[in-house]
């Protein structure tokens, strides 16, 4: 049996030794609690429920046009200018099977074989995957928490070679929920197109930054340099639609093009019901996400508190998403080595599952989700409060 060589570069899951541990203590009749899920844990808004319910009894499901329903398309164009004050037509948007299904339709219009990518690290566990697949180098642009986990100008110019096409921007950040100031944000975009590299910004996490911190989106850029910029989005986080599988591109019309006639290949187009659900919440109130940012911040702010207590851990105040990213470096020693070794012994001890952060770059670091209920996150994070302590006491 041939297997395409193509696959010989994406690695195994870096977490799927803490995954099949965490199923054999729950056979054992252990309670595990995981803080590894990077999902709300709020429903899904009633009125986009609604719309799915109401698709499905106007049977609305059949093939419909491989980049979305029009008025979804229109929606989300609209989304930009009602957020940003950024009109975007419907033709510079495609709609994909979730944010990663852009991501990786994006890379694969986009990159030939050699080219590189500035990817700042640490990053989301699967862009140097979705980059290698398209034939492309990732290379990463490292930044540790005495800077907040984000990279400058002058980081990026220093990685950048005559092979380096693209830059990709996350923010708010997942796994550390950092968030570019509009300054840092804004230099790190003129730094790039003045190189003639191109921009993807993944802004999947849009919605959820927190005060005083505020959102700088790219779609500025793009309304400018429409053929050096992307941005990705999607419903998945916002709108608490994980499952619905529905993300966004807003891209040059001609680029949109291209990623359909690709997509039309693959997938064709999407669940005909979620386009109708994303339509409903692209285009309806927002109640809904301002309480899940407020549940969010409260669980940040608690998070902190009880890490505060812990010994030598040095965990960075996140302005966004849902994730903590910590450097436990402090508790390596004889007992634990690396991030890996660390949360399978949090997992035995603790009987709490995170991740390490060698999964996105960072192997001095573990990432907790606080996308739970406050009593769960906070007896989780006692429990591992415990094991940390003990780790660093027994060194």
């Amino acid at each position: 049996m041939q297997i395409s060589q193509r696959l010989t570069s994406i690695r195994p899951s870096l977490t799927l030794s803490i995954n099949s541990r965490a199923l054999e203590l729950k056979a054992q009749g252990v309670a595990v609690t995981s803080l590894a899920v990077g999902e709300p844990d709020f429903p899904t808004p009633k009125h986009v429920c609604e719309a799915a319910k109401a698709a499905i009894d106007d049977n609305f499901c059949r093939y419909t046009a491989v980049p979305g329903i029009p008025e979804l398309r229109q929606a989300a164009g609209s989304y930009f200018e009602r957020q940003y004050g950024v009109p975007v037509s419907a033709e510079s948007i495609i709609m994909g099977a979730g944010g990663k299904h852009c991501l990786y339709n994006f890379m694969q219009a986009t990159l030939n074989p050699g080219d590189e990518v500035l990817v700042p690290a640490p990053y989301w566990l699967s862009y140097p995957d979705i980059i290698m697949l398209a034939g492309a180098v990732p290379v990463t642009v490292p930044a540790g928490p005495e800077r907040h986990f984000k990279v400058t100008p002058e980081m990026l110019d220093a990685r950048v070679t005559s092979k380096t096409k693209m830059l990709i921007l996350n923010s708010p950040s997942n796994p550390t929920g950092a968030v570019y100031t509009e300054a840092e944000f804004s230099a790190i975009m003129n730094w790039a197109l003045a190189r003639g590299l191109f921009v993807l910004s993944d802004e999947i996490y849009d919605q959820l930054v927190f005060a005083p911190a505020k959102m700088t989106s790219a779609i500025t850029w793009f309304a400018q340099y429409p053929e050096q910029v992307a941005v990705l989005n999607g419903v998945s986080k916002s709108f608490a639609m994980t499952g619905w599988r529905l993300g966004f591109l807003a891209a040059h019309p001609e680029l949109v093009k291209k990623i359909s006639a690709l997509q039309g290949q693959s997938t064709s187009s999407i669940c005909s019901i979620t386009q109708k659900a994303a339509l409903a919440a692209l285009s309806g109130p927002m109640d809904c996400v301002h309480a899940m940012r407020k549940a969010f911040v409260r669980r940040r702010d608690m998070a902190l508190e009880i890490i505060d207590g812990w010994p030598n851990v040095v965990c960075p105040k996140p302005d966004g998403a849902f994730y903590l990213f910590l450097d436990v470096s402090s508790c390596y020693g004889e007992e634990v080595h690396n991030s890996t070794e660390l949360c399978t012994h949090l997992l035995d001890k603790a009987h709490v599952a995170v991740v390490p952060g060698v999964a996105f770059g960072n192997d001095n670091c573990i990432r907790f989700s606080y996308a739970v209920g406050d009593d769960v996150l906070r007896d989780a994070l006692m429990r591992i409060g415990t094991e940390i302590t003990a780790l660093n006491t027994h060194k």
